[in-house]
């Protein structure tokens, strides 16, 4: 990969994530984060969930399980996926979000959400990390947002909205020399409002790329990891490609998510956002202690 600038190597980060009052999450080894889809329309029907008692069950499970993270999200952001109101979005992750913490105070809760007013409620609501596809672009009040909270952020890689994503899969540079220079930009502006901000950075595989693309994105983790040297999230779960090729269905993809999050996390990955937590943890667990003997 050519083309970088030396300024990139600014952007050097601590592999920890430090929530206000005073939870950290070491991500010196890969850790797992759950998906809780709080919404009727996401890709996987088997994350949709909307009873508070089906949230609570499901929280349960993927803490026993060694989830070191849940992710909350209310709106869908799969392909051709409706949009909503943020009074809707709203609607479906308080609710959730106060539930969760009540009955796991000490959990480490994402907010899975593109907008600055949704991330603010649920961060008041209990949420203590912004999980934002949009990397700032979808709503210019974010950065501002997270400077002022002062909660972990995952900067994601997109081009478009959810609705107009799959039009933007042509790039005209080297792919990963696009995202870097995005993550670059991004983190400039983040950090001129927060110089200390706490970051995780995720190439957004399915988001305005091929299933090729995403390919690629896995094959050279590495690279990414080198030139900025923040901690990777990689979401690939059951995705198109996973299940396309192989011409199944996402029902039929945990296999195929095992063996492509298994490339991730080889690659440098520290966290994988799975809706199949107890086969994550295990597939980490077992290549930790496959490359420390």
């Amino acid at each position: 990969m050519t083309g970088l600038s030396a300024q990139d190597t600014l952007f050097r980060g601590r592999q920890t994530l430090r929530c206000p009052g005073g939870s950290v999450l070491d991500l010196s080894r890969p850790q797992v984060m759950g998906i809780l889809n709080v919404t009727p329309d996401s890709f996987f029907a088997g994350s949709r969930l909307e009873a508070e008692s089906d949230v609570l069950r499901h929280a349960e499970q993927m803490l026993e399980a060694g989830a070191a993270i849940l992710d909350l999200g209310g709106y869908s952001s799969r392909p051709g996926a409706a949009d909503i109101s943020p009074e809707e979005e709203l609607r479906r992750v308080l609710p959730a979000c106060e539930a969760i913490r009540r009955r796991f105070p000490e959990v480490f809760l994402s907010v899975d959400t593109f907008r600055a007013q949704v991330a603010e409620q649920a961060v008041q609501a209990g949420a203590n990390m912004i999980n934002d596809i949009g990397g700032g672009l979808l709503d210019a009040d974010m950065f501002p947002t997270v400077a002022r909270l002062r909660v972990p952020y995952v900067l994601m890689h997109m081009r478009g909205t959810p609705q107009t994503m799959t039009q933007h899969t042509q790039y005209d540079e080297d792919l990963v020399l696009s995202v870097t220079r995005y993550f670059r930009d991004r983190l400039t502006a983040l950090r001129a409002l927060w110089p200390a901000a706490d970051v995780v950075l995720d190439p957004g595989i399915g988001f305005a790329k091929t299933p090729q693309q995403g390919y690629e994105l896995l094959r050279r983790l590495p690279e990414l990891r080198t030139v900025l040297d923040l901690p990777l999230l990689v979401g690939l779960s059951r995705k198109t490609l996973v299940w396309k090729p192989l011409g199944l269905t996402p029902d039929a993809a945990l296999p195929g998510t095992i063996a492509l999050n298994t490339l991730a996390v080889l690659g440098g990955a520290r966290l994988v956002r799975v809706h199949d937590v107890a086969e994550a943890v295990q597939t980490v667990r077992l290549l930790e202690n496959t490359l420390s003997t």
